[in-house]
């Protein structure tokens, strides 16, 4: 197959479509865990840690005792990898995301910079509003947190995660938009420009993931295996700015990485042929054995996708505070000698996670490749 028919525009209108189903579906997702875990039981575990916070920070500095703040490495780090309301540039400077909830008595918008940092409830038209631990309340007068309309208060927000999806989205459709028309007009010549950039990872793609783990079908699935390459990749690359002034941390991100590879896991299982799933409900093992084998399979087949969740977030995750707990050793033993032997080993891991980047991009699809191929592959006697 050709790299002009895999990036034709039907192909492209594809990959677009399917970029903006996952932005969505992940922001339902994201949308759904705070959801759930601000209005049952997650309440009081906040106001705990907001108050054990407090508390220590009392503790460190009295009342009337102007000292040097002590650095807490551990809220520093958490902040950057964290998704957040505003999208932070440096020191107290940040820019503030749309705030949209749908309350029982009806929407509510505003700028999360009305929260001055959570410093400050914002009174809207129906509540009053507090952000606490980055999740946002509904509070009474003495400014507590109100539980019974707080359970009524569902939070709709714009997030920095959620806006750097949206930013990814637009630069994967930009890319492939622009590669698909370059091949259109240059049909037939060399590549140039991004084109002749593109290229030899589309053919990558193309001869070392799909065409060895899918076989003869994989036309089929090369536009979702491209763009899960490709959007991984962007936002694994984008994410190797979380100590920079407009760093998110997508792909560290739980939730993205559940939503990945619950695509792959709908991918894989509506594509099963029967000789698939007869594997799975019929294995080739005596009948009484049934009972056992096959629960195992179905649990093998969520597992799957599992293993690629955990393994995108962890590893992505894990490089990021790696780098940020290097920089903390600066401002932990506040020396000036330590700092060139920081920042040096802060560089050869950014080196690291540059290759992470890829490696992760391409073992996510290869692997959703792998079980693509597992699924639709012909039984040969």
């Amino acid at each position: 197959m050709s790299l002009t028919h895999i990036l034709n525009s039907k192909k492209i209108r594809f990959s677009a479509v399917f970029a903006l189903f996952l932005m969505f579906v992940n922001f339902q997702t994201v949308l759904r865990a705070q959801t759930d875990s601000t209005h049952h039981h997650s309440v009081d575990t906040i106001l705990e840690v907001a108050q054990s916070n407090a508390a220590a920070e009392h503790a460190e500095h009295p009342a009337g005792e102007h000292g040097e703040e002590k650095f807490d490495p551990t809220k520093v780090i958490m902040e950057h990898i964290a998704d957040s309301h505003t999208w932070h540039l440096w020191g107290h400077t940040s820019i503030g995301l749309p705030v949209i909830l749908y309350t029982d008595k009806g929407i509510e918008t505003f700028s999360s910079s009305e929260f001055h940092h959570g410093e400050e409830s914002y009174e809207g038209k129906y509540y009053t509003y507090r952000l606490i631990e980055d999740k946002i309340f509904a509070v009474d007068a003495a400014n507590n947190i109100d539980k019974e309309a707080s359970s009524h208060v569902y939070d709709f927000s714009i997030t920095k995660n959620i806006l750097a999806i949206w930013i990814s989205i637009v630069l994967l459709v930009i890319i492939f938009s622009s590669v698909s028309s370059a091949y259109k007009k240059r049909e037939g010549k060399a590549p140039k420009g991004l084109q002749s950039f593109i290229e030899p990872i589309i053919i990558f793609v193309r001869d070392e993931i799909a065409r060895p783990n899918i076989g003869y079908k994989y036309a089929k699935f090369m536009p979702l295996l491209l763009t899960m390459f490709f959007f991984i990749w962007i936002n694994n690359l984008l994410g190797l700015i979380p100590i920079f002034p407009g760093g998110a941390n997508v792909t560290g991100n739980i939730f993205m990485t559940f939503v990945l590879s619950f695509i792959t896991l709908l991918v894989v299982n509506l594509n099963g042929n029967k000789y698939y799933w007869k594997h799975i409900l019929m294995p080739d093992v005596p009948w009484w054995l049934y009972p056992i084998m096959i629960p195992v399979e179905i649990i093998g087949v969520i597992s799957k996708p599992f293993a690629l969740m955990i393994r995108l977030y962890a590893n992505i995750s894990a490089g990021h505070i790696i780098v940020l707990s290097l920089i903390s050793l600066i401002f932990i033993f506040k020396s000036v000698a330590l700092a060139p032997v920081s920042v040096a080993f802060v560089l050869f891991m950014d080196v690291l996670e540059l290759l992470v980047a890829f490696l992760q991009a391409f073992i996510f699809t290869m692997l959703t490749a792998l079980f693509i191929g597992t699924a639709v592959d012909e039984h040969h006697h």
